[in-house]
């Protein structure tokens, strides 16, 4: 009973800490850079082509001074109906987006190794993203439509980003013939090295009305402001998974060592010292922690492994982090083993023989 009630509060801690590391590590990865230094978009909301920038513009923006490369990226939701019409579908299946870049540019989205083979312009073929491919069930050398055309999945590529590997790529001049629209949703703009990205991104926008810049700096500005909430709710859920663990890791030793009250009475009246009441406790406590850890973890881990899986969760990952099994067999040993010993160790013989 010891142990199913220790390993109960590392279960709790284990399984905590999985969650949240694997909540950092989705923000960290969602947020990573791309090949482009600087994204150019259009903030104006009038007109019917709001939000869209003249391709023309992509030449202007190769020109400018400290841009090696830029290209034209438009940016269409391509509705899955049939998953719209199942209630027990992924919700995460309802919508894809789906990118019109040039072959030549997917590495400013971070798109080096594709399994396959990459589009060429002009084609009605397509790459998709590992998460996309998982989601939807689709492979190489299938049919997908987009905007009510059929384009065959040449390739599959997988970057780390989960809003990335969620989506469609296709030939930027094919996309914008079947949508019947010449221009882009953004511009991804590739600067040279030493060179002062955020002086480029102002001179853009006070160069060009509406428009508006981010930059590689401020992308990662914002993965840390949002890491660092990240990492303070992991800190709280941390500590609400220590009280809870905590409490159940003490009731179960204490519990544990008022039952031997009697015996470790008899111990102290032949002759034996506070001291090594204090040390066989914390030994008997070891080998209870090391056998506890062990159960605790193993279900720490199989708890929301499972409940991923049962609720079809494909977009998230448990963060397996050797703190998270350290934090759990400290908190039981420090916890769990000195204090209930501490209160072995200062029973009055007298008082210990008395108990029933």
């Amino acid at each position: 009973m010891s142990i199913i009630g220790i390993a109960i509060g590392i279960t709790t801690i284990v399984a905590l800490g999985l969650i949240t590391t694997g909540m950092e590590d989705l923000v960290s990865s969602s947020l990573n850079d791309v090949g482009a230094e600087i994204t150019v978009s259009n903030s104006s909301s009038v007109g019917t082509n709001a939000g869209l920038i003249d391709s023309s513009i992509v030449e202007e923006m190769k020109n400018r001074t400290g841009v090696i490369d830029a290209a034209g990226s438009l940016t269409v939701t391509e509705m899955n109906m049939d998953r719209l019409k199942s209630r027990d579908s992924d919700s995460s299946g309802f919508a894809t987006t789906v990118v019109g870049l040039a072959s030549e540019k997917l590495y400013m989205m971070g798109i080096d190794n594709v399994d396959g083979k990459i589009y060429e312009n002009g084609s009605r073929d397509a790459i998709i993203g590992a998460e996309y491919a998982e989601v939807n069930n689709v492979s190489i050398g299938d049919d997908l439509s987009v905007q009510g055309k059929e384009f065959n999945v040449t390739g599959i590529f997988e970057t780390g980003s989960p809003f990335v590997d969620s989506g469609i790529y296709v030939p930027l001049d094919t996309l914008q013939d079947v949508t019947d629209n010449d221009k882009v949703s953004c511009i991804l703009v590739k600067t040279g090295e030493d060179v002062n990205d955020s002086a480029i991104s102002d001179k853009i926008e006070d160069d060009y009305e509406n428009f508006t810049t981010l930059t590689s700096e401020e992308i990662s500005s914002i993965a840390d402001n949002v890491l660092g909430i990240l990492d303070t709710a992991t800190l709280a859920v941390s500590a609400l998974a220590i009280i809870v663990g905590g409490i159940g890791i003490i009731n179960a030793m204490v519990m544990a060592v008022y039952e031997r009250t009697k015996e470790i009475g008899v111990l102290k009246s032949v002759g034996w010292k506070s001291r090594k009441i204090l040390t066989m406790i914390l030994g008997e406590t070891l080998v209870l922690t090391m056998l506890s850890g062990i159960v605790g973890s193993i279900f720490g881990i199989l708890i929301p492994e499972v409940g991923l899986r049962l609720f079809n969760v494909t977009d998230f990952a448990l963060g397996y982090s050797p703190k998270t099994f350290i934090l759990a067999f400290g908190i039981t040993i420090i916890v769990g083993g000195i204090y209930p010993a501490y209160k072995a160790s200062r029973f009055a013989p007298t008082e210990a023989l008395r108990y029933e």
